[in-house]
């Protein structure tokens, strides 16, 4: 890893021991905390256009969730528990705490959203301000599958399947998988919008087949676990209590519905939203964009 391209000039990097798994993070920037969360198949490096600017006004924390990129990786377990969106956003708790943040700015997306909505409703004394990108709650993704989406969101369902067949599928061509899947997820269907330098990065740890089952178990967990938390914080009518901004891509994987802010009305009292011109990818597609609605939303009262 250590000759891998420099994404953060000038940020520390550190791996924080949290109960479960050793979280590897770069750290940089000053003023208030803002931990940044990644989603599938990428690591910490998705942030790396928009968080010059983003240092300018906050601490910036960029893990790599559990499994992913230079964290270790929780053993694989019939419940999935480890993987859950649960049990992640009490790590990412915990790391904040290790850091000496008792309360923090948050903003995750794909599969990283789902750790930072969950941490919105789990912790909610913590996070100061939420975010999440080009997604839907967990629950509401599974419960509208149907012909169209599940062609759109195939994934959801082959990574899902039991261990070890989608891993032992994905690893037999890794790269030309990661490839592909990135490259669907855009707006203009090509890797066009990634850097040089972090496609080593993403194509780096995505070799390891340890990892590859790692990304599988957290769609499992996606399947399971999480839908059953979901459902029940639902059912019990629990909603997410912290400034909410939901950011999307009009050519995203969130505009599956037709309007996206009206459902996570449903997860939030106090909630606004807007649509990016971007795929699924809006850090790296549409980093100005999302930079300034980020700052937008973190910035003003």
């Amino acid at each position: 890893m250590s000759d891998l391209p420099e994404l953060y000039p000038g940020f520390e990097s550190k791996t924080v021991k949290v109960a479960g798994a050793d979280i590897f993070c770069r750290i940089g920037g000053s003023g208030p905390a803002l931990l940044l969360l990644h989603g599938y198949p990428q690591s910490h490096a998705i942030w790396h256009k928009i968080a010059p600017k983003l240092a300018e006004h906050f601490t910036l924390v960029l893990p790599d969730l559990p499994g992913y990129g230079r964290s270790s990786i929780p053993p694989l377990s019939a419940d999935h528990e480890a993987y859950s969106k649960r049990n992640m956003a009490r790590m990412m708790t915990e790391l904040m705490q290790a850091l000496g943040y008792d309360r923090f700015f948050l903003a995750g997306h794909d599969r990283g959203g789902r750790v930072a909505y969950r941490l919105g409703l789990d912790h909610p004394d913590v996070v100061e301000k939420l975010a999440v990108l080009d997604i839907l709650p967990t629950s509401d993704y599974w419960d509208r599958m149907d012909r169209s989406f599940g062609l759109k969101i195939y994934h959801w369902m082959f990574l899902a399947q039991p261990a070890p067949l989608p891993e032992n599928l994905i690893t037999a061509a890794p790269i030309r998988y990661l490839e592909h899947t990135l490259s669907s997820w855009t707006a203009d269907k090509s890797l066009n919008c990634f850097s040089k330098e972090a496609m080593e990065h993403n194509r780096d740890w995505f070799r390891e087949t340890k990892r590859i089952s790692a990304t599988c178990e957290d769609y499992r967990a996606g399947a399971t676990i999480d839908y059953d938390h979901d459902k029940a914080d639902r059912d019990a009518g629990k909603k997410i209590t912290s400034p909410l901004l939901v950011l999307w891509g009009d050519k995203g994987i969130a505009m599956s519905a037709n309007d996206p802010l009206k459902v996570w009305q449903e997860w939030s009292a106090n909630v606004k939203g807007e649509a990016i011109s971007s795929g699924h990818f809006l850090p790296e597609e549409a980093p100005q964009a999302t930079c300034e609605a980020l700052l937008s939303f973190y910035t003003n009262e």
